[in-house]
């Protein structure tokens, strides 16, 4: 349902003020989003899982057991993606275990770019084990409003006000940046200062209970109204748009061995959220935008269909799955994707893995020097990766790696894509920095040859430390024929408080870029420019969260000579408050 009124322009117009994130949309016809403050910290992963005991007992055997036997239930392993949902369903299924009366997590940053959940466990005094709690049981707690013996309901209810200002948006050259796209309605941000507001609200809820002690089944659902209204990348025209955001259902199977190994089976399907590994292939599953607004905000994240089957075994991982976009109608690909993905860590610290996946259906075309190449059905990929870092809490190196090649069955191609990254993270040391260097490439297409070599980016994203690739040049230069060097730090100056500085440095794989921008489909230079951006992070409260960013844009001399040497510098700030129950 789409609603559209004057009215919300000043509803919009008194919503927050906070310091940025990322970005938006791209070239024609793909969109190109990033942060997501619906569920800021979805998909990212857990470096590390902390167990404290609020009210420790003198008997340091009882305390040692519980925090055991409350990790090993968990089922939350280094490497895992963070799910608020899920880490709530397997806290429900923590606080069944016998002297524990109640279980609950914070959020913190970690020391790369991953999070630290800190559970906290409170141990019976006798009379409170096995007390109901919440709204419907003894009338507090909420939005907890059932949650007793593993079964556990929960209502979500959450809203958000950003503010979002460009400075030369599109290099301060809208006209010839957005030729053809669909997505201009009025007159779109460019030469000198635009701003606009941006608010969203979630409500919905979400439950498990348990069937047998090892076995469980569980749901969600939620509605979402969004508007938007000012002067953003696409239009100038007040929006808003109410819809269907989770929708689906699932089961979990598991258990604890003699041994201490833990086993699981998670097995889940309907509207949902899914990343693939770290962001690299499949992360933005919904769009936004258009007449969904909030394009900035990025609210929508759940596809119309995903089909997954995870299989855990300790810190091992093996999942299919299958997506359904939820894509905007106007840019509806009819996209399914469907693969496997396997990850291990045979040592502490490392992970290796590897996925395949291809693509049975989609409209999605790719053009060539010669027009029509071919479409994204029949698409293959394969992708090989790992991930090594010292033990959490200690100085030491980080480093990854990654390769992927996509073919397609109905046609001449080959693309490729990969990364490598290098740090190092002090985390004794004041404002417990981390320091590293990453080269990100995504190849182009060479006219020379008759394959089709340009690197399809699928679903990619999700951040700004993931494969959101510059705040601003994202939305000029999305990962496909690009050479990105991305040098970056993080400081904590306070717990609360996370600093991310980033210098950016782009280049073209290729000069035949048929495919992105339409300013920019045949290069004079494999220079696309320099961006330097920093983003702040604050955890405010356990129930509000306060994010921003800055970034300042360089067109190199493949923009500048496109757009006839007169391209500005793009300054861009955002700024969002969520708050969520």
């Amino acid at each position: 349902m789409r609603i559209r009124s004057t009215w919300l322009a000043g509803i919009c117009a008194g919503v927050g003020i906070a310091v940025g994130s990322l970005s938006g949309f791209v070239a024609t016809p793909a969109v190109a989003q990033s942060f997501s403050p619906s569920d800021v910290f979805a998909g990212l992963p857990i470096e590390q899982v902390v167990i404290v005991i609020a009210n420790p007992s003198a008997d340091t055997a009882l305390n040692d057991r519980v925090s055991d036997t409350v990790r090993r239930r968990l089922a939350l392993f280094p490497g895992s993606s963070y799910s608020a949902d899920r880490t709530n369903f397997v806290l429900a299924q923590a606080r069944r275990v016998p002297d524990v009366a109640k279980a609950d997590y914070t959020i913190g940053f970690g020391e790369r770019d991953g999070l630290v959940l800190t559970i906290t466990v409170t141990l019976t005094d006798g009379a409170t084990k096995g007390a109901a709690r919440g709204v419907l049981a003894d009338g507090s707690g909420f939005p907890v409003l059932y949650d007793n013996n593993g079964t556990y309901l929960r209502a979500r209810l959450e809203g958000m006000a950003l503010y979002y200002a460009n400075n030369n948006a599109w290099f301060g050259h809208p006209a010839e940046m957005l030729t053809g796209n669909p997505l201009v309605e009025g007159t779109p941000a460019g030469k000198g200062f635009n701003d606009w507001v941006e608010t969203y609200v979630v409500a919905g809820l979400s439950g498990i209970t348990p069937v047998t002690d090892k076995f469980y089944v569980y749901g969600a659902g939620s509605v979402m109204l969004t508007a938007s209204a000012g002067q953003e990348l696409f239009t100038d025209t007040t929006r808003s748009y109410f819809g269907v955001e989770d929708a689906y259902a699932g089961f979990i199977v598991g258990d604890t061995t003699a041994s201490g190994n833990r086993y699981g089976l998670n097995v889940s399907g309907g509207r949902q959220r899914f990343t693939l590994a770290n962001a690299f292939l499949i992360a933005n599953t919904a769009s936004n935008g258009q007449e969904r607004a909030a394009l900035q905000a990025n609210a929508r994240w759940a596809a119309d269909m995903v089909g997954l089957a995870q299989l855990f075994w300790n810190g091992n991982k093996l999942e299919a799955f299958y997506v359904n976009p939820d894509e905007l109608p106007i840019l509806d690909t009819k996209t399914e994707i469907v693969g496997v993905n396997l990850e291990l860590t045979p040592l502490a610290g490392l992970m290796i893995g590897g996925n395949w996946l291809t693509v049975p259906q989609s409209t999605f075309a790719y053009y060539g020097p010669t027009g029509l190449a071919g479409t994204r059905e029949g698409l293959e990929l394969w992708d090989i990766r790992f991930t090594w870092a010292a033990a959490p809490g200690t100085s030491g190196p980080f480093v990854g790696a990654e390769f992927a090649q996509q073919t397609n069955r109905n046609f001449a191609m080959r693309a490729r894509a990969g990364y490598g990254e290098i740090g190092w993270s002090f985390p004794t040391a004041a404002w417990s920095p981390t320091f590293s260097y990453r080269l990100g490439y995504f190849s182009g297409d060479d006219p020379s040859t008759a394959r089709y070599e340009r690197w399809d980016p699928l679903l990619s994203g999700g951040n700004g430390e993931q494969w959101v690739q510059g705040a601003n040049m994202f939305k000029v230069v999305q990962d496909s024929n690009s050479v990105a060097q991305r040098f970056q730090a993080r400081l904590k100056p306070v717990k609360a408080v996370e600093l991310v500085p980033q210098v950016w440095i782009f280049r073209a794989d290729s000069l035949s870029n048929i495919g992105g921008n339409p300013a920019l489909q045949q290069l004079s230079s494999k220079d696309y420019g320099t961006e330097v951006n920093m983003t702040v992070k604050w955890f405010v409260s356990r129930n509000i969260y306060v994010h921003g960013h800055i970034a300042y844009t360089m067109p190199g001399q493949a923009i500048r000579s496109a757009l006839n040497y007169q391209a500005d510098d793009w300054a861009s700030a955002m700024a969002f408050i969520r708050y969520a129950f």
